[in-house]
């Protein structure tokens, strides 16, 4: 049996069951440096007692912003030990998100990882009452390094640390972890040690990995998503690689070669476009090979045997085609497992026709934050739903079609909130979700809409606007979508066009543009677009088919305010921003 109650137990857990060489993993000035198991306790303890030198209570509130590195996981587990709380913040949002939430909970230490961040934080601190002390893991002048914080273990001893840790009870607070305000200021969802580490052992059984696999990471740990995997990693005895940045993942996969990683869908869309991009280049047989091998794919059904025809045809394009595929991710990967948003069901297909399982899952913050998975095994698995619901997890589908949620995994509650906490979890401890799914074959859950995200038309027909955007994006022109139709009389859209295949699509066609703006005026461009939506309209009833559309000069981001760290749209952001080009699309 799993003998471990809190999170940083987990550790310890590795370190009797499977001691690894290379546990955490970065590089460091073009070099890989490893940490094996002991390191990473030694270190966590080191962080534990520096942390009760300093006179850090249980309770106190510490937070950590920065990129993904191992000591990132050095101070999460060394603050939890010592039964402080770990208050993880986006490096990428505004001061004024920063002041808000550090005050809210109250931080009196953080810990940095850049000069970049370090200066923005110097210049917030006096708004921060609270806020004590700032550390910094690179190298930065002026500032206190992490490893000056740790001479402060001297002034305590790891028994004190060995005195406090039986104290804390798995129900007590572990960590606190701001939702990224969609729909208004951030909330700090308080999760125990005990929501976490069930929500741990619920995927035991689901994630098909174990000491012998690498893994790369790169997704932010201060998302509850990457948060928990990395605590599976350790569990599981997976050796955890962090990619130097986003740029540079498609190196680290060649140099690493891991075996399994977690994504959100837009990067698996960035790399499906590249691999498909590469195959527009080919002449010949080639091309039509690997045109071929991508029909293949986009014929794949997880619950369907399609005969022998089709299986001995992909056995041959996994051999010609798709082994080239893996190749470029390294060459071992299995499967990767999608979560934060819904993926594209043909890039899900066709990935895991080519031998790389795509397990997308589905889960919030609130959460812990699993509540389905799709599985490795194949009638664990169904394309375009968020697979079976996790062990110990319990779902039911309220009269609306909203999706509740009832377990362990479910959060104590907001911090400072009790009102907002009454209206997320109901008298009978049934967190409600906000999203709107159904159930296939009483097995797979799958995700329609978001409650919040439906509107109405002025015509009073009720309109999901996920589905139509997802099947939109399925299109190789366009990067992203928001449908818009509330109160209004037919449903539009803006749409930020792939500008790289859009200017790829111009150069063949002999259209010459010199800016974006000049490009999606151009009549030819717009004509297309026009087809992409003619086409995409056949799938949806009358009341739901886009109308109008208005094409965008610049893709979405999280700096320009229109995203959030999850990358997902903030409706209302963008809805204001643009509200003179929306309202050109409903003046007659």
């Amino acid at each position: 049996m799993n003998d471990y109650k809190r999170i940083f137990d987990i550790i310890y857990y590795q370190q009797k069951n499977f001691v690894k060489a290379d546990s955490l993993n970065a590089k460091v000035d073009g070099k890989w440096v490893h940490y094996n198991t002991h390191d990473v306790v030694d270190n966590m303890n080191s962080v534990s007692m520096a942390l009760l030198g300093s006179g850090i209570q249980k309770g106190d509130a510490i937070s950590i912003v920065g990129n993904n590195r191992p000591e990132w996981n050095f101070v999460d587990l060394g603050i939890m030990q010592v039964g402080a709380v770990t208050v993880p913040i986006y490096p990428t949002i505004s001061e004024e998100d920063y002041v808000y939430i550090m005050n809210n909970a109250e931080v009196k230490m953080l810990f940095v990882s850049s000069k970049e961040l370090y200066e923005k934080m110097v210049r917030i601190k006096s708004r921060i009452p609270t806020l004590q002390e700032i550390f910094t893991f690179d190298l930065v002048e002026g500032a206190i390094h992490w490893k000056e914080f740790l001479k402060r273990a001297i002034h305590s001893d790891i028994r004190d640390v060995m005195k406090i840790s039986p104290t804390i009870d798995q129900h007590d607070l572990a960590c606190m972890i701001y939702t990224s305000g969609t729909t208004g200021f951030p909330k700090g969802v308080m999760l125990s040690h005990y929501n976490v580490v069930e929500n741990i052992k619920s995927v035991d059984d689901v994630l098909p990995i174990n000491e012998t696999h690498k893994a790369l990471s790169f997704l932010p740990l201060n998302h509850v998503f990457e948060k928990l995997v990395i605590y599976c990693y350790f569990m599981k005895g997976v050796s955890v690689y962090y990619a130097e940045s986003i740029e540079t993942i498609g190196d680290n996969l060649r140099e690493i070669k891991p075996h399994f990683f977690t994504c959100v869908p837009r990067l698996l869309e960035k790399v499906y476009e590249r691999i498909v991009s590469k195959g527009l280049e080919l002449k010949g047989v080639k091309k039509g090979l690997f045109f071929w091998a991508l029909r293949l794919g986009e014929r794949w059904d997880n619950q369907k045997d399609q005969g022998t025809w089709y299986n001995m045809q992909l056995k041959l394009a996994k051999k010609l085609i798709f082994s080239k595929w893996k190749e470029a991710l390294g060459g071992n990967i299995f499967a990767i497992c999608s979560g934060a948003a819904p993926l594209n069901a043909k890039i899900g297909k066709v990935f895991t026709a080519a031998g790389i399982t795509i397990m997308e899952g589905y889960g919030l913050t609130e959460t812990s934050p699993v509540i389905s998975v799709n599985g490795y095994k194949m009638s664990e698995n169904m394309l375009g739903s968020v697979g079976p619901v996790v062990r110990n997890v319990q779902v039911k589908i309220a009269e609306d079609g909203e999706i509740l949620c009832k377990g362990p995994n479910v959060m104590l509650g907001y911090y400072k909130l009790p009102d907002k906490t009454a209206e997320a979890i109901d008298k009978d401890g049934w967190f409600h979700t906000g999203d709107i799914g159904e159930f296939v074959d009483n097995k797979f859950l799958k995700i329609t809409d978001r409650k919040k995200e439906l509107f109405k038309t002025s015509g009073g027909k009720y309109v999901a606007p996920q589905p139509l955007e997802n099947k939109f994006k399925e299109s190789f022109f366009v990067e992203q979508m928001m449908v818009i139709g509330d109160a209004r009389k037919f449903v539009s859209a803006l749409i930020v066009p792939s500008y790289v295949n859009l200017k790829s699509w111009c150069e063949k066609s002999g259209i010459t543009c010199k800016s974006n703006e000049e490009m999606i005026c151009n009549a030819q461009v717009l004509e297309k677009y026009q087809q992409v939506v003619d086409e995409k309209n056949k799938e949806f009833g009358h009341t739901d088919q886009i109308k109008r559309f208005r094409l965008m000069p610049e893709e979405w981001t999280v700096p320009g305010g229109q995203l959030t760290p999850t990358m997902k749209l903030k409706r209302k952001v963008i809805i204001e921003k643009y509200r003179d080009i929306i309202e050109s699309m409903y003046q007659d």
